[in-house]
């Protein structure tokens, strides 16, 4: 009887432990769940689970961003200005609003973008804003009108005068800046073809126009004296003028009138022999 008091005794005095439901993981948790713990408790690894849950968003609008924007924007920072609206909309968002957090991250991803879109812009936002009216005045009138509308009406629709809407029309012809490295066409090769691959020097004298140049120089002064091929030189290709002529060969103007007359008859009989020569070659 007393061992069996002093086992009781034993029983009673040994300490219960109490059984606790193992804590899920952010994974198995469901949005709702998610979003409570984060709200009464925030912490950084959640806010990082919750990043990464949401992130296929940010590719998803900077795609569609991107699909209307010129080949020289990179896709990555679009995707890395969404980013930030998305860990933005994390902090700010309140579940009690009884929105869905996707449809309330969207437009801040979206945003964004579009902010850092406006940061690398050169273009002042007066100047597009110009730009914009103009292109809605003229395709509001084609629409109605069935053709092309001309400056008088497009100035009309927006109740500007002359001088006011030369004015938006230059801003609307502002100078954009693209990339020389970005695709000119494709190749039958492996290797792109770039815009700075095909682009043309203007600045550049073309050799064969050059060669050319001198060639027919050289056909249509031969045969002549000294003081008539320097007549043809200096008028044709010195842009000088008779009188500049005269003083310069010592002779009076009529002379020299009389001297490119005669040239003239006898190179237009020398040449009616050479027009085959001189036809493009087909």
């Amino acid at each position: 009887m007393t061992a069996t008091k002093t086992a009781n005794s034993d029983t009673a005095r040994k300490p219960r432990t109490k059984r606790t439901t193992p804590k899920k993981s952010y994974s198995e948790m469901e949005p709702e769940e998610l979003w409570a713990e984060y709200t009464s408790s925030p912490s950084e690894p959640l806010r990082n689970f919750l990043t990464e849950k949401y992130l296929h968003l940010v590719r998803y609008n900077a795609e569609r961003i991107h699909q209307r924007l010129p080949d020289e924007v990179d896709l990555d920072d679009l995707i890395q200005a969404g980013y930030f609206g998305l860990v933005d909309a994390i902090d700010g968002f309140d579940t009690e609003k009884g929105v869905k957090f996707e449809t309330y991250c969207a437009p801040r991803i979206r945003g964004a973008i579009l902010d850092e879109l406006r940061s690398m812009d050169w273009v002042p936002r007066l100047v597009r804003h110009r730009t914009a009216r103009v292109e809605q005045a003229r395709q509001r009138i084609e629409m109605e009108l069935g053709r092309k509308a001309t400056d008088q009406e497009i100035a009309a629709k927006l109740q500007l005068d002359k001088d006011e809407f030369d004015k938006f029309k230059r801003d609307s012809r502002a100078t954009q800046v693209t990339s020389i490295n970005r695709k000119a066409f494709s190749s039958d090769g492996s290797r792109e073809v770039r815009e700075i691959d095909v682009i043309s020097d203007e600045t550049q004298v073309d050799p064969v126009r050059l060669a050319q140049r001198k060639d027919l120089k050289e056909l249509m002064t031969k045969g002549l004296s000294r003081a008539e091929r320097l007549i043809v030189t200096l008028y044709y290709y010195e842009s000088m003028t008779m009188k500049e002529i005269g003083l310069t060969l010592d002779l009076s103007e009529s002379r020299v009138s009389q001297m490119h007359s005669s040239i003239l008859a006898r190179l237009k009989a020398q040449m009616q022999h050479r027009m085959r020569e001189l036809e493009p070659i087909r």
